[in-house]
């Protein structure tokens, strides 16, 4: 993969979608980082993963993407769909995926020495070049798995699953037990497919 490094910039996102298949930027400081649903992501320099790979699109791209990040991250880390990184219940990392025709671009940060309250974070000690290095050979193995592998392994990956869950979308919300995910990478909730929208684990 070949990876552009700027010291900041306001968004790997729009820096990279400009950028050739198989390319990567990455970054110490984002200015006007987004998350997913409009959110906004900030970091103090130096404090974080900050990257976004541009990847062939393909079903369940946001699935895949979450898959191998929990993977770079390691053993412990978890999924909360669609594709936050949980480390002992506390988000540790964010992943955004955005189709723009052929391609995908998805952006990934990590919180390695700084996480904001109620957050978790990888530590001093985590080696951010190996974690990238990780996380460049998980997106391109999980992005190349079948899509029964990719649900599969994010089942795997799953805390969402089996818990009581909150999920607010426009105009309603409700309540109900997270079943499980549908071929098309929905999540079930009380027997309703939920495609988009916020979860919210209740424990």
């Amino acid at each position: 993969m070949n990876i552009l490094r700027l010291a900041s910039t306001p968004s790997t996102q729009e820096v990279a979608r400009d950028l050739p298949l198989g390319s990567a930027v990455v970054t110490d400081h984002q200015t006007a980082g987004r998350g997913r649903l409009g959110r906004s992501w900030e970091t103090p320099p130096g404090t974080a993963l900050l990257a976004s790979f541009v990847m062939p699109a393909r079903p369940l791209a946001s699935l895949a993407a979450g898959v191998a990040a929990a993977h770079a991250c390691g053993p412990p880390s978890r999924l909360k769909w669609p594709n936050d990184v949980l480390l002992d219940g506390a988000k540790l990392a964010g992943v955004l995926a955005e189709v723009h025709g052929d391609r995908v671009v998805v952006g990934v940060g990590v919180n390695l020495t700084w996480a904001p309250p109620g957050a978790a974070m990888l530590g001093a000690g985590t080696d951010r070049d190996g974690l990238l290095d990780r996380l460049v050979a998980g997106l391109e193995r999980w992005f190349g798995a079948p899509d029964a592998e990719v649900l599969a392994g994010w089942r795997e990956r799953a805390e969402t699953l089996g818990k009581p869950v909150r999920v607010e979308l426009p105009g309603e919300s409700f309540e109900g037990l997270a079943e499980d995910i549908a071929e098309d990478g929905s999540l079930i909730v009380a027997g309703r497919a939920i495609a988009a929208g916020d979860v919210i684990h209740l424990r």
